[in-house]
């Protein structure tokens, strides 16, 4: 039995418990890394339009101005390496920013420049750029780049937009050939069956982990813009 801890308070009953639920973590583990191969190993996905988006300056407090337009194959910023691309529920019928993906973006500002080592990194969401960039502000969103998917089908052909303009939180990865053709490889979306309505992009967070290490759990908690 592998002790994590020298407390001489723990009983036999805590000792044991511990153990199983050690064991039972390393089983979770090994069946997470299983299902990543899974995931690393997808056949070549479908290829994808070069869809545009809208852009303001490198600096969030330069002001909303220029705008330019940037294609989802200008994204990738060197051969082999892939793009990632995090939908926030922002725009069109989702007139606020949604609590639960500024909780994720939150973090993601913190790691951007880890990610940046690896892969090429990007913040979309239907608002328009100054609506978009102001929330950034607020947020402190200065590690990321942020785009407005303006009046392409990008959000709707990725599922994170229905066809009336309500929002759904969503993570995508793309991959660029050779020749320059973009092409999905995965996304995932909270809701992950009928019975399963908020967990299918838990990983992305480290709140909920660390949460589920204490007695009561994540609960019924959901994130505010205003605490």
């Amino acid at each position: 039995m592998l002790r994590y801890t020298r407390l001489a308070g723990e009983s036999a009953d805590y000792l044991a418990a511990r153990e199983e639920l050690r064991l039972a973590e390393i089983e979770l583990m090994r069946h997470r890394e299983k299902v990543a191969a899974q995931r690393r190993s997808l056949p070549q996905g479908p290829p994808v339009d070069d869809y545009v988006f809208t852009e303001g300056p490198a600096d969030l407090d330069a002001g909303d101005t220029p705008v330019r337009e940037v294609t989802l194959s200008g994204l990738f910023t060197a051969p082999d390496r892939p793009l990632i691309v995090y939908h926030l529920m922002y725009g069109k019928l989702q007139t606020e920013p949604c609590p639960m993906c500024t909780l994720w973006i939150d973090g993601f500002n913190g790691i951007a420049r880890h990610i940046a080592r690896n892969a090429d990194f990007v913040i979309a969401a239907a608002a328009d750029p100054p609506a978009l960039r102001q929330h950034a502000r607020d947020r402190g969103w200065h590690g990321l780049r942020l785009l407005s998917c303006g009046d392409s089908t990008f959000k709707y052909d990725l599922g994170s937009e229905d066809k009336d303009g309500a929002q759904d939180s969503t993570v995508s990865v793309f991959t660029r050939d050779g020749d320059g053709t973009v092409r999905h490889l995965y996304s995932a979306h909270p809701r992950m069956a009928d019975d399963i309505d908020q967990r299918g992009i838990d990983l992305l967070a480290p709140v909920w982990h660390l949460l589920d290490l204490t007695p009561q759990g994540r609960g019924d908690w959901y994130p505010s813009l205003d605490y």
